[in-house]
């Protein structure tokens, strides 16, 4: 009686196939992290002057907590001191090189009475000193960046709520950049009343937004590992 057996690949094919397998999900993680990367940078501060520190002080309304950002409007203060008032700082943000521009920071000037402040969502908020929603009418602080195109836009690297509890907003608790020296030159920042109606500037914020960023991460992440699968399977029919 002849026995019939199964062949099985040879050691070196075994290898080779785990090997391209092995490339192919490291290829997807690469590019993931990559992508993650570039998405974490564009959901920061790349649409904000960060050249340029302002303080505000002023009462909240409209708030809107959520992922992936929480918003809402400040009624900026008449009367604000020239430059930002000394307040504790969060831990990460206490060298020289973030107190120092962060205290010299000259209060805004701007022709907006009315600001939409952008703040990073709950779940890192509530790492970071604020575990609760602000209150329409509740007082706030804050140091942050205005708007490159929207001058009507804000963004904080820190803000203090009513008790002077501070609130970091910065991901690597170090600003994202390092400011021009107080006072800041003329005629080079963002004008007044630029882009607010801007068609463009509209689509430009659309199409960067971090839903699209994401959207966009995932499907090239599936395509990665779509491409290494039909390889694999390509290869192992040949083998």
């Amino acid at each position: 009686m002849r026995l019939t057996t199964t062949a099985t690949p040879p050691a070196r094919t075994r290898v080779r196939r785990a090997g391209l397998a092995t490339a192919s999900l490291l290829s997807a993680t690469v590019l993931l992290a990559y992508s993650a990367g570039t998405a974490q940078a564009h959901h920061g501060f790349d649409d904000f002057d960060t050249d340029r520190l302002y303080y505000i002080a002023g009462t909240v309304s409209q708030v809107r907590f959520g992922e992936p950002h929480s918003y809402f409007t400040v009624t900026v203060e008449d009367g604000l001191p020239a430059e930002t008032p000394e307040h504790e700082l969060p831990e990460g943000l206490r060298d020289a090189a973030d107190s120092d521009p962060i205290n010299a920071a000259p209060s805004y000037t701007g022709s907006h009475d009315d600001l939409a402040v952008t703040i990073a969502p709950p779940s890192f908020t509530s790492m970071w000193g604020l575990d609760r929603e602000l209150d329409d009418g509740e007082r706030i602080e804050a140091v942050g960046y205005i708007g490159k195109s929207h001058t009507d836009e804000f963004r904080p690297v820190v803000f203090w709520v009513d008790d002077g509890q501070p609130v970091n907003q910065v991901l690597n608790e170090e600003l994202p950049a390092t400011p021009l020296p107080v006072p800041y030159p003329q005629g080079d920042g963002p004008s007044a009343d630029a882009g607010q109606d801007s068609p463009s500037a509209a689509a430009d914020s659309e199409n960067s937004s971090p839903t699209a960023v994401w959207a966009g991460v995932g499907a090239l992440t599936v395509a990665v590992i779509a491409g290494g699968a039909l390889y694999l399977r390509a290869r192992s029919r040949r083998m």
